[in-house]
């Protein structure tokens, strides 16, 4: 599953005057002065190089579209992690990108003035990759950021953003240009480079509009300087259309057709997605389980596909949002493993990531309350696999090396010891944070057979590990073991 991040990196766009050029025009009309009046009316003249007037009307612009804009913007706090917004209607209704605020139904938002308001997640869809929150207790209007539309959007146009990158630097400006669009999935490009804590942020044209929602980023290396990708207005202006129209909310579970019950028993369940199904906003085929729920249960639910990338969300008793997961049971089979909040009954999504993919799929569930202990006795084991990096494993776009997903659920303040052996493969080990953020990495070295990483869990949540080679020729077998220390 792509991981998603967010955010843009200062390139600042200079347009000076180069000084030969301001030179040679000083000393032509000197030319022509001791032509028409001669050498001793020149000597009394003063000869003041102008001032650059692209590099002075450049700043201008910054400075004028900051000013208009970022009041604005606002940074979005959650468990799930960080990140960025826009003011769209001053009663407080805020525009980010779904990743923002996935698996919550409430976050924390901070106005550019430091004042703070609980929001409510009222929308959210997964493509495309926007939602609204509506900010409660808004007693003034607020200010606004307009959005224009797509159609006068052209390559090589300014482009500023404003937002909150690591979470720790709001109101921060970058500017760059729109380097390409991409008409087909709706993106624009930007040359400036992305940060996490800037997704759902704006990006604006020379008058403070908003022409996209910063979203996303690829890049040919661990860092974050790539390729910034926002989804372009006119599909923004559509999402806010349809969420007032009614026709997408926060994926509520009230109004699902009869659910099948999913009895927790370990027995997989045949089914099929195809167009008989319902839909979800954004126009995936799924179906709908139920299970009965305590609190304290650890769950594990697995969702095998054939011819379909598997996807599972987990709602609670309340309809609320608490899991989802695309590739965590190996391959792009979809795995969930948590520790149920209350007691209740659960509602099951089993859906397919891409929109409209068709094809059978089982699905099961099973109670683990009883983690197994190793031969120490004092530790206990969270996860435990045996697998092969092979045919069936996914590839890493970045350098061809072949990659499986797991996940396995944690709670702050715990502290794990993550251990990846192979004896046939240099194993890389990664291990995402609940907001899907690298929370650490082991190349294996200097064993190149044992990937381990120790870490103090810092959120509660599912969290996810990467099962890799070193380079793109790992092929084989591998276990990986998850054991919580403390």
């Amino acid at each position: 599953m792509t991981v998603f991040e967010d955010g843009v990196v200062e390139k600042e766009i200079k347009k000076g005057i180069n000084k030969s050029i301001k030179t040679s025009f000083v000393n032509l009309l000197a030319s022509s002065f001791l032509l028409s009046i001669g050498m001793s009316a020149i000597a009394t003249l003063p000869f003041v190089a102008s001032t650059p007037v692209h590099a002075q009307s450049d700043e201008d612009t910054n400075i004028r579209v900051y000013k208009l804009a970022s009041p604005a913007v606002v940074s979005i706090q959650s468990q799930s992690g960080s990140g960025s917004g826009s003011i769209i209607d001053p009663t407080g209704l805020i525009l980010t990108n779904a990743h923002v605020v996935r698996g919550v139904t409430t976050v924390n938002v901070v106005l550019s003035d430091k004042r703070r308001f609980r929001g409510v997640v009222i929308a959210s869809t997964r493509n495309p990759d926007l939602a609204l929150i509506k900010l409660e207790g808004v007693t003034t209007s607020l200010p606004t950021i307009p959005i224009a539309t797509s159609s006068g959007i052209q390559v090589g146009q300014r482009a500023f953003a404003i937002g909150n990158p690591f979470g720790r630097f709001a109101g921060t400006l970058t500017t760059g240009i729109i380097s390409r669009i991409d008409r087909d999935r709706k993106l624009l490009q930007t040359d400036a480079a992305l940060n996490p804590g800037n997704s759902g942020g704006p990006l604006l044209n020379s008058r403070g509009e908003l022409v996209g929602v910063n979203t996303a980023i690829f890049t040919p290396n661990s860092t974050n300087s790539g390729i910034g990708l926002a989804i372009e207005a006119d599909t923004v202006n559509q999402f806010i259309a349809a969420v007032r129209q009614g026709t997408i909310t926060n994926n509520s579970t009230a109004s699902l057709p009869s659910p099948s019950t999913l009895t927790l028993d370990g027995n997989a369940i045949a089914a099929t997605l195809n167009a008989n199904d319902k839909t979800l906003p954004d126009g995936s085929y799924y179906k709908a389980y139920q299970f009965q729920g305590q609190a304290g249960q650890s769950v594990v639910i697995e969702m095998r596909g054939n011819g379909i990338d598997p996807y599972l969300v987990l709602f609670d008793p309340k309809g609320r949002k608490i899991a989802e997961d695309d590739d965590g049971g190996g391959g792009k089979n979809a795995r969930l493993a948590i520790t149920l909040p209350s007691t209740g009954r659960y509602t099951l999504y089993a859906n397919s990531y891409e929109v409209g993919e068709a094809g059978s799929f089982t699905i099961s569930g099973r109670l683990s309350n009883n983690f197994t202990a190793d031969a120490t006795g004092d530790r206990e084991v969270l996860l435990q696999k045996n697998g092969i990096l092979g045919s069936q494993s996914r590839v890493l776009a970045r350098d061809g090396s072949l990659f499986d997903t797991f996940s396995f659920n944690g709670r702050a303040g715990q502290v794990v010891k993550i251990e990846l052996i192979s004896a046939d493969f240099h194993p890389y080990l990664v291990l995402f944070a609940p907001n899907s953020k690298v929370l650490k990495e082991n190349n294996g070295l200097p064993s190149r057979n044992n990937a381990s990483m120790t870490v103090e869990l810092p959120f509660t949540g599912t969290y996810k590990t990467i099962v890799n080679a070193f380079d793109r020729t790992g092929r084989g077998a591998y276990q990986l073991i998850v054991k919580k220390l403390r």
